[in-house]
């Protein structure tokens, strides 16, 4: 098969197209980047990954977020419409439904986005959704949750640092579970969606089977580094007013940090899993994570 992947320059783009290449199918990349650029004619699915990610330290203009997650997907998607490609795929995020969830988040939920990023996000969805798809098109929506694996740096990394270097893990009294996504299971999914032919369009979540808390994931790495895991379990409303403080004087620690560190966001795969008739992903949320963590320690 051939297929045209934007953004194959980043984490998802790289780790999938080598995937894909290596079980038979034709890759190449379209950078939308410069100016007059247009689909490859041979191209049978489009992976649209190019997005303008989520700043934690929200310093970004938030226009910008609306002019390249909206308006460049809005392009894309026209050229689609018009062309022979049969799939498309928008890599949308869990954060353009909400931003906290309580409970377990499914694609039927209503979407309340607060923040720019969720917010072009979901208006990029709705107006793929409005459109009318030509007989023989299909489109999918994905909506991944936290992604990892070997080479992504984030807020595993940042995590893995204090644990590795025998720093006590400060925000052990917040409890929480969270839903991870390796990229060997997006890899997966992508595929098995690729090769099925009855697959109907529609909203997908992406996430593993099961969700982990902080708490865990701590332990993981201490084990992996050989140290000793050191939870603390500090006043929590202490922690969240110095996070406050944070927000002020630009510190390491501030609100939007936190709440990616503690908050509960349970996602449910059960859709995507029961449309493929699989019953479990190939990796489990544990083993992904010690993946990407022993991926550190190189």
């Amino acid at each position: 098969m051939n297929i045209t992947i934007t953004g194959i320059s980043g984490f998802v783009g790289q780790n999938l197209s080598k995937y894909l290449r290596d079980h038979g199918n034709i890759v190449d990349g379209l950078s939308l980047r410069h100016e007059n650029w247009s689909l490859d004619k041979n191209a049978e699915a489009i992976i649209h990954l190019a997005g303008k990610a989520h700043d934690t330290s929200n310093s970004s203009d938030p226009e910008s977020y609306f002019k390249i997650n909206r308006d460049l997907t809005i392009t894309l998607f026209k050229q689609f419409l018009t062309s022979d490609s049969k799939d498309f795929f928008y890599f949308s995020s869990v954060k353009a439904v909400a931003d906290t969830v309580d409970g377990i988040l499914e694609e039927n939920f209503t979407a309340n986005p607060q923040t720019p990023y969720g917010q072009s996000k979901l208006e990029a969805e709705n107006y793929l959704l409005s459109q009318n798809l030509p007989s023989g098109k299909r489109l999918f929506i994905i909506r991944p949750c936290m992604i990892h694996g070997p080479g992504n740096k984030g807020n595993l990394n940042l995590l893995y640092k204090v644990v590795e270097k025998g720093i006590p893990w400060p925000l052990a009294a917040f409890e929480n579970q969270r839903s991870f996504l390796s990229i060997d299971n997006l890899n997966f999914l992508i595929l098995k969606m690729l090769q099925n032919e009855k697959m109907v369009s529609g909203i997908y979540n992406f996430a593993d089977d099961n969700a982990l808390s902080t708490n865990e994931l701590v332990k993981i790495i201490a084990n992996i580094s050989g140290k000793k895991e050191k939870l603390w379990k500090l006043n929590a409303n202490l922690i969240s007013g110095f996070a406050k403080v944070g927000d002020l004087i630009k510190l390491p620690l501030n609100s939007e940090r936190l709440k990616k560190l503690t908050e509960s966001y349970v996602v449910s795969n059960a859709k995507i899993k029961d449309s493929l008739r699989i019953l479990s992903l190939p990796i489990s949320a544990k083993e992904g994570l010690e993946i990407t963590i022993k991926s550190f320690k190189k």
